[in-house]
């Protein structure tokens, strides 16, 4: 479903330039939960952003269900992000003026869905996150967990191809995050939902189907088993 073919970026700052990807080439295919680890500062976001199509690669490509993402033109690309890719992060950047109800119609609205429809839509999935009873709090009125599962309806609003995540665990306790990983197991297994996971967390990483290091701006597969990676 998602393939990235010789993908580099490369950072100029002044008179020097960093090759932070150099090359990477990787395939994920639709249902599958993909975690890509790694120190810190080796580009895992970056590939993210990338495979979002949040930033630009230097060179290469990336194929969205046969879609050369990076050959669109702008205006064409950010729609086609908008309804094709949903996005979780670390710190849920939920807007806080806004309901959860809201926060997740928002993607819907963004896209041209009736408002009728993006509200039904909205608390189907706030249901399916067991957030039901929290459709009209606002951000500062739910738990840290609340607000992540907020944050991962929002993603899956527009029926995304794929979801990506950036450490969406790493603001959690430990039995936040247990639930939001079993959540996001629930919604792969009841959906076909893709993930593409950035995480430091073993836990999370130990359940993925697959595991990709990234080591000195290339990917491979991870044999960590045992190891930090």
């Amino acid at each position: 479903m998602l393939e990235v073919q010789e993908l580099t970026k490369t950072f100029t700052t002044g008179p020097e330039t960093v090759d932070v990807l150099k090359g990477i080439d990787l395939e994920i295919g639709k249902g599958e939960i993909v975690a890509i680890v790694g120190p810190s500062g080796v580009g895992k976001s970056t590939l993210l952003h990338i495979m979002g199509a949040l930033e630009t690669p230097t060179s290469g490509r990336v194929f969205l269900e046969g879609t050369d993402v990076f050959a669109m033109p702008d205006n064409e690309r950010a729609s086609f992000r908008n309804r094709a890719v949903g996005f979780v992060f670390q710190f849920h950047h939920l807007m806080r003026e806004l309901t959860a109800l809201e926060n997740v119609m928002m993607p819907c609205l963004i896209a041209g869905v009736p408002r009728n429809e993006a509200v039904a839509r909205a608390e189907e999935l706030l249901d399916g996150v067991r957030l039901a009873d929290r459709l009209h709090h606002k951000p500062g009125e739910l738990s840290g967990g609340e607000e992540q599962r907020a944050a991962v309806a929002r993603a899956l609003a527009t029926r995304p191809l794929m979801v990506l995540a950036d450490e969406p665990s790493g603001n959690l306790d430990r039995a936040n995050s247990e639930e939001l990983h079993d959540l996001i197991w629930g919604l792969r297994d009841s959906l076909e939902q893709t993930f593409v996971i950035v995480t430091h967390n073993p836990d999370l990483y130990g359940r993925a189907d697959r595991v990709v290091a990234l080591k000195d701006g290339r990917a491979e597969r991870w044999e960590g088993e045992g190891r930090e990676p």
